[in-house]
């Protein structure tokens, strides 16, 4: 098989890269995907380093092992926490999730920009080394977003107990100043109908990167010329560490939710 034709790896701990994935699938539809998600493992936000790095490894692995020509780690816990290692031990393409700071601080207005994020992001080194370029130009607060990832595995977006959390969430980061909150989890924005229904009229805007990494993987694959210009129908496959029930799980997830 010529590498044009081989699958754009998407990996995540769970349901959260499908996010990620619709947006390549939106921008690069004549391209195969093959989606991971290590779901038996699920959440990583709350998991030592060292768990994360061979969760994502063994992951990694399974797609390479299946031909993936490039391969977006679409989970920022995971980005954060192993991408360096990944880079150094990998003769592969990688593509990170990197929480969307740069274009929150350029388009605030109040100078106050919100991350809301899994707890081993807010703590990993690459969003405290990312935040220091910008800390000059608006002050960032982080908020852990305790229990989103579980209520989006279990599809459980639009309930009370998410309204709840959101609410606390989005009002928190709102009294202290924030117009600009980046989702720093790519199981967020399946939750951000609730979050804008929050936020209301309020100019307080949400940054989701999903958009800017689909625009990424298409300029390595263009860069290396390995964009898929064939006419053939796209397969689109979906793989968990979990079990077959699952993997329908993510096929259905990303129909129910194509925007």
């Amino acid at each position: 098989m010529e590498t044009k034709e081989k699958p754009i790896g998407v990996f995540d701990s769970g349901m959260g890269g499908l996010t990620v994935l619709r947006e390549i699938i939106r921008l690069l539809p004549q391209e195969h995907t093959l989606y991971y998600a290590d779901a038996a493992h699920c959440p990583y936000g709350d998991k030592s380093r060292e768990e994360v790095i061979a969760y994502t490894e063994a992951g990694i692995r399974f797609l390479i092992d299946r031909g993936a020509k490039l391969i977006v780690v679409a989970c920022n816990t995971a980005s954060s926490s192993a991408i360096d290692y990944l880079r150094e031990r990998y003769d592969t393409d990688f593509v990170a999730m990197e929480p969307a700071i740069k274009p929150a601080v350029n388009t605030s207005q109040t100078g106050v920009v919100g991350v809301l994020a899994t707890r081993r992001t807010i703590e990993g080194e690459p969003l405290k080394r990312l935040c220091r370029q910008w800390e000059n130009r608006a002050r960032i607060i982080f908020r852990p977003g305790c229990g989103l990832v579980e209520l989006v595995e279990n599809n459980r977006e639009n309930t009370p107990e998410a309204r709840r959390l959101l609410e606390n969430y989005i009002e928190e980061m709102a009294r202290q100043g924030a117009d600009r909150i980046v989702l720093g989890c790519t199981h967020y924005p399946f939750l951000a109908p609730q979050m804008r229904e929050i936020i209301g009229e309020r100019d307080i805007r949400l940054i989701d990167p999903a958009p800017a990494i689909a625009l990424r993987v298409r300029q390595l694959l263009a860069a290396r010329g390995w964009l898929n210009l064939g006419g053939a129908p796209t397969r689109h496959e979906f793989r968990s560490s979990l079990d077959a029930d699952y993997d329908e799980k993510l096929r259905r997830k990303l129909e129910q939710n194509p925007t």
